[in-house]
């Protein structure tokens, strides 16, 4: 078992459901009954997810803060095991990323950590360097500017370079490379994420297509052929669609902030968007706002909606996998990530504004922007 997840529970008839079900899911499980405990582990093993009972929330708290202070587990996924819908605010709040009801039975538990594995995959993978040595350039001041280096390692998230010293303007910088045994270059947009004391720093991408994005993962693993291969993506119902973001169906969302990847198909149309989770409500489904930063991108929704709204009725197939845990570096400001669309599109405005709302008024206030006819050229409900 090579996924390794922690428990934070006294409660053993809990404790036994939990190992039978991480068990058949190949995560490795430990075991501690008090926060003194829990942290001790959390500085010194690493664990790709963290499980606490909130029964007692300050010990809840203490933990969760813990994990993400530890440098080894700030990418661990948390999850809350908590006494009832009333505790779901409470639960995330403390940094839950998905919420288990108490009673914990084995089938719900099996659905919600199906999803966090693939998250647990994914957030590790990211986080995997590969050493490697290539030339690097740095396109700073819209093109006008060009410095030449060389990387030290990289990852899907980024790549360390060697760096002389920094350029002067960066805030719309790009970084080119071609991978080892490729032909084609890449070429996205990125900037500082660290700089230290032996010549290095840390290049963060952003803003990655999926097409260069596929490239880094199939290049990344090609040099470790033994690597643990992600989980499939899972399948969702589409209930509402416009062009800045979706609504889906599906019995295990993801956390608020996670970048994900949504498949689209009907008939032979097939598009695959980016985006991020704005609204999660567990077992019940979440709010997907896209990552529209290019005209083409944009092009691919319109695309889609206008094959769905002639498809006579025939209903899409989507399937939906995690990207990476940290959708955005400045989470509290929600701003709409479809810069492409200048276009007012109240499903986004119902994301940011009403995602504080209970679940059912959520899903009210849903349904009833999904029925005005003054929203029926925003908007697709199916």
């Amino acid at each position: 078992m090579s996924l390794h997840s922690l428990v934070v529970c006294s409660d053993e008839k809990i404790i036994r459901v939990l190992r039978r079900v991480l068990s058949d899911l190949e995560i490795g499980m430990e075991t501690c009954v008090d926060a003194e405990s829990a942290v001790r582990k959390l500085s010194r093993q690493r664990f790709e997810a963290v499980i606490v009972d909130c029964a007692d929330e300050e010990m809840a708290s203490q933990v969760l803060t813990s994990t993400r202070s530890a440098p080894c587990n700030k990418h661990a996924v948390a999850v809350a095991l908590i006494d009832g819908q009333k505790a779901v605010r409470s639960a995330f709040a403390l940094g839950a990323h998905f919420v288990l009801y108490k009673p914990i039975s084995t089938e719900r538990a099996k659905t919600s950590f199906r999803a966090a594995r693939a998250l647990m995959k994914r957030e590790r993978r990211r986080n995997t360097r590969v050493p490697v040595q290539i030339p690097i350039i740095l396109i700073t001041d819209n093109g006008a500017g060009q410095h030449k280096t060389t990387s030290a390692d990289i990852g899907e998230g980024g790549i360390a370079i060697k760096l002389g010293r920094r350029p002067k303007n960066t805030s719309a910088m790009r970084v080119r490379f071609t991978l080892p045994s490729t032909d084609t270059p890449i070429e996205t947009v990125a900037e500082f994420a660290w700089e230290n004391a032996e010549g290095l720093a840390g290049i963060r991408f952003k803003d990655v297509s999926p097409e260069i994005g596929k490239s880094l993962k199939d290049w990344l693993v090609s040099q470790s052929p033994d690597a643990e291969k992600d989980d499939p993506p899972a399948p969702c119902k589409l209930t509402d669609l416009s062009l800045g973001g979706c609504y889906l169906e599906i019995s295990s969302p993801f956390p608020i902030q996670v970048r994900v990847l949504l498949t689209m198909r009907i008939a032979r149309l097939e598009v695959q968007v980016q985006g991020i989770v704005r609204v999660m409500h567990p077992e019940i489904g979440m709010g997907v706002e896209f990552n529209q930063k290019t005209s083409k991108q944009k092009e691919n929704v319109e695309k889609f909606i206008h094959a769905l709204m002639n498809s006579n009725g025939v209903g899409p197939d989507l399937v939906v996998e995690p990207d990476s845990l940290e959708g955005e570096t400045d989470s509290s400001q929600p701003a709409s990530a479809t810069s492409a669309s200048d276009v007012e599109d109240p499903l986004i405005e119902l994301f940011q504004h009403k995602s504080n709302l209970p679940t059912e008024a959520f899903l009210h206030e849903l349904r009833t922007q999904r029925n005005a006819p003054a929203q029926a050229q925003a908007s697709v409900s199916v």
